[in-house]
């Protein structure tokens, strides 16, 4: 009899995925998708949030509040430098050579270069020559030659203290007691910018100015 091929058997094992309907396949659960971590709150303790914080804007009251004021002229004046004090020569004399010794040292004076007015002449006896002359017009006359300060000035003890400070003041102790001495040439030395001359006995200016003049 003839032989019926047989039908090949489909082994399970051989067989291919199965399908399953679509309607009943599960959809597979999303991940989620990586992203930038959330910032981590601040630890207890630690001063201020973790991210800068931008500057806050200053109000004008703010700004006027911070803004420098005009500086103290208390400063200004400790920077400022203290002025010299002035020099002092001694001209050995005695009172009545002491007013020549002035005068030779006034010569000196504008010969070396210095103004006319840069020089007074105190004296603490007789007046000057000059100032007696001058003196004969009346004092107003007298003191506007002072004011005008273009020549060499002439003064006695009695009235130096009204006479203006001058780069360079000679004093002639041709006289007077030694009280006028103390008293005229600390405001000799007042009125020096620069140079003080005292023409007279050594000793007798020592005991007034200190010994180490």
């Amino acid at each position: 009899m003839p032989l019926i091929p047989e039908e090949p058997q489909i082994h399970e094992s051989a067989q291919g995925p199965r399908a399953t309907p679509a309607s009943g396949r599960t959809a597979p659960t999303p991940r989620p998708v990586p992203g930038p971590r959330p910032a981590a709150p601040p630890r207890p303790g630690r001063p201020g949030p973790l991210r800068p914080t931008p500057p806050a804007q200053r109000t004008p009251r703010d700004v006027g509040a911070v803004k420098p004021g005009p500086s103290a002229p208390a400063a200004a004046a400790v920077s400022a430098p203290a002025p010299a004090a002035p020099q002092i020569q001694l001209i050995p004399a005695s009172p009545e050579g002491a007013l020549d010794a002035a005068e030779e040292a006034v010569d000196l004076l504008l010969d070396s270069g210095r103004a006319p007015g840069e020089v007074l002449v105190i004296t603490t006896g007789e007046q000057h020559p000059w100032a007696a002359h001058e003196l004969s017009f009346g004092e107003a006359a007298y003191w506007a030659q002072h004011d005008a300060g273009d020549d060499v000035f002439y003064a006695d003890a009695s009235m130096a203290g009204r006479a203006a400070s001058r780069q360079v003041v000679v004093v002639a102790l041709n006289g007077g007691t030694d009280e006028v001495a103390a008293t005229t040439l600390p405001l000799a030395l007042g009125r020096a910018g620069a140079l003080l001359i005292v023409c007279g006995d050594p000793q007798r200016i020592n005991s007034v100015l200190g010994a180490g003049v």
